[in-house]
């Protein structure tokens, strides 16, 4: 087997954060595979195949990189993002548990800038101490333990960084993680919307949970919640490094 598959991060949305690895591995591939606005990223050329797919068949999509790694041929499947972060370096793993010759490919996760980290900068450093991250989209786990973990999290002082906060088929969800958050960090706590980061579109709100409203959010939004030693100073917002 001289196929290999490389699982790609493009970054938040700027091409310029494209690290050049990931570019490097763009343009040896034969195939590249993703979830379709993220393929579209992607400029077609002479020996290169596009294969976009939709956003609810990760499976699908790794096994097939996995098949035409299979074949010799040399794979990218993208994410957006960090593919490491709720993106497809988990799924092609799990995949591969399937597989009987599981050793047999070459197989390379190429990091790159995630949303997260990229609003954060935007913002300031609101993430500047402990912080965890949590995707609320209950597609893949019950809703119930998305609550619990948001309720944890919060007792315990973390600053929180949210993924996929609010859909048109979920807009209910993310106005009772509201009412979580003000129960258990306080009314007073910032919370900040970065929607669309690095794109043309970006737009940055901070608030705090009291005047925060389910609207302030959609799917192209990464929500950053500080905890409650978390600030501002001037335009910026940030959680000092040490812990009172």
């Amino acid at each position: 087997m001289s196929g290999w598959i490389a699982v790609a991060g493009l970054g938040p949305g700027d091409e310029r954060l494209v690290t050049d690895e990931v570019r490097a591995a763009l343009a040896e591939a034969t195939d590249v595979v993703g979830y379709i606005p993220y393929v579209a990223r992607v400029a077609p050329r002479d020996g290169l195949t596009l294969h976009p797919s939709d956003n609810r068949v990760e499976l699908d999509r790794a096994g097939h990189a996995l098949d035409m790694a299979g074949e010799g041929k040399r794979v990218v499947i993208v994410s957006s993002g960090d593919p490491g972060v709720f993106a497809m370096a988990s799924a092609l793993f799990e995949a591969l548990e399937e597989r009987p010759d599981a050793q047999a490919y070459d197989i390379r996760i190429l990091p790159g800038i995630t949303a997260m980290l990229a609003a954060a900068s935007r913002l300031g450093a609101p993430l500047g101490h402990d912080f965890c991250a949590i995707n609320l989209s209950d597609n893949l786990k019950p809703w119930e333990l998305v609550e619990h973990r948001l309720r944890l999290a919060a007792q315990a002082g973390f600053a929180m960084a949210f993924y996929n906060p609010r859909s048109k088929s979920r807009p209910h969800q993310f106005a009772r993680a509201l009412e979580i958050l003000r129960e258990e960090a306080g009314p007073e706590t910032l919370i900040s919307f970065a929607r669309a980061v690095t794109t043309p579109e970006e737009a940055l709100n901070t608030v705090t949970l009291g005047e925060a409203t389910p609207e302030m959010a959609d799917m192209r939004t990464v929500v950053i919640v500080g905890n409650r030693d978390t600030r501002r100073v001037g335009r910026f917002v940030y959680t000092p490094r040490s812990a009172r």
